[in-house]
């Protein structure tokens, strides 16, 4: 046994000379979030994730990429609201999916009506007889919500009772119909102000949803709108674009929506789209229960919706932490003059002739695609 050294070990580590070390956090008042979250890359676990998911959609910002949005989680209940009328009048995004209910509440907002600071224990019994919803610390008026779904209702009788539309087509309308009403501005109607695509691929399970069936099935009258058309849009999206990136709130609907986007592309040009180039998504969830919004962006790369030279961060952390910390550091940088060189027409990138008749029916039956074959079919 060797003779216990006399002096503490060297400070050099030849060895290991190709890792960059960590470092301890240094408080600095002078700091602004750019600089915080860039210091906060080069420590650990979900504070480093958060930095690098600052980086890399700055980054994405630099790039002539089509950056599509999805939006899922009680995000506008949460507050979250301003923060999307942030990103869509700035266009750091161009493109967003939501659930029906994040919609929803926003224009329960933009008409003027509140959410309301609550509690997580609260006798929900006793706020049922009182008509008021909880989304955990947070209330909602189930009065005014039911106004406004026969309100919606009546709308979507106006617009699709008897055509079919796709829900951008129907958010668009929806905004032009309470603009005269609206008090502060939202999701939908800065999304139509500045011409980003919105859809809503699972608006049925929603108060939309409800709307519809309660002005609807009593006049044998169902609105039509048709979740297909915004299907074939978001994969014009995906083709036409130079290439695409994902931000992810969440998972859901939303996100594989967008993520299929680019698969349907590629089945219309019989050769599939390289996936997207930059990734980032902020969620609780984990991969391990199999569900798509804890699935990784590893895992989305299996089945060609990613990139293979992506750059991809999964930030494990409540959205309602990290919008905030992350977009006003976005803001901070716009602040600065930091502008976005190639922001994509957006009204371009849709309602375009198709690019080869018949060729997807081809690409998934014929026995002699590539693709089939290399899978061993």
């Amino acid at each position: 046994m060797p003779d216990p050294p006399s002096h503490p070990p060297r400070r050099d580590t030849p060895r290991l000379k190709d890792l960059a070390p960590t470092r301890p956090f240094e408080v600095d008042p002078q700091d602004d979030l750019p600089a915080i979250l860039d210091k906060m890359t080069r420590i650990s676990f979900q504070g480093r994730n958060l930095g690098r998911a600052y980086q890399a959609w700055s980054d994405a910002l630099q790039e002539e990429t089509t950056i599509m949005f999805g939006l899922s989680g009680a995000m506008t209940a949460g507050g979250m609201r301003n923060i999307m009328v942030y990103l869509l009048e700035n266009r750091l995004i161009d493109c967003v999916v939501s659930t029906g209910a994040n919609l929803f509440h926003d224009v329960y907002e933009s008409l003027g009506h509140p959410h309301y600071i609550g509690t997580e224990s609260a006798d929900d019994l006793k706020l049922y007889q009182q008509r008021l919803d909880r989304v955990f610390d947070t209330y909602v008026d189930e009065v005014q919500f039911r106004k406004i779904d026969w309100y919606l209702g009546q709308f979507m009788q106006d617009v699709a009772g008897d055509r079919r539309v796709g829900t951008r087509e129907l958010f668009q309308l929806l905004a032009d119909r309470i603009e005269p009403y609206k008090v502060t501005d939202g999701i939908v109607t800065t999304a139509r102000r500045v011409g980003v695509p919105l859809y809503c691929p699972a608006i049925a399970d929603s108060s939309y949803g409800i709307a519809a069936a309660e002005v609807g099935f009593p006049l044998r009258r169902i609105p039509q709108v048709d979740v297909m058309i915004d299907a074939v849009e978001t994969a014009e999206i995906a083709l036409y674009s130079k290439s695409t990136s994902v931000v992810f709130v969440g998972g859901g609907t939303p996100k594989n929506f967008i993520n299929q986007a680019g698969l349907t592309a590629g089945g219309w040009q019989m050769e599939e789209l390289p996936g997207h180039t930059f990734a980032i998504q902020f969620t609780t969830d984990a991969p391990h229960w199999g569900g798509l919004s804890g699935c990784t962006f590893q895992e989305a790369q299996s089945w060609g919706k990613v990139s293979e030279r992506a750059r991809m961060v999964t930030v494990h952390v409540d959205a309602t932490i990290a919008l905030p910390i992350v977009v006003t550091a976005l803001a901070q940088d716009v602040r600065k003059g930091r502008t976005r060189p190639h922001v994509p027409d957006m009204s371009r990138l849709y309602g375009q002739e198709p690019p080869v008749e018949g060729a997807r029916y081809e690409y998934v039956v014929d026995p002699e695609s590539q693709r089939l074959d290399e899978a061993g079919t």
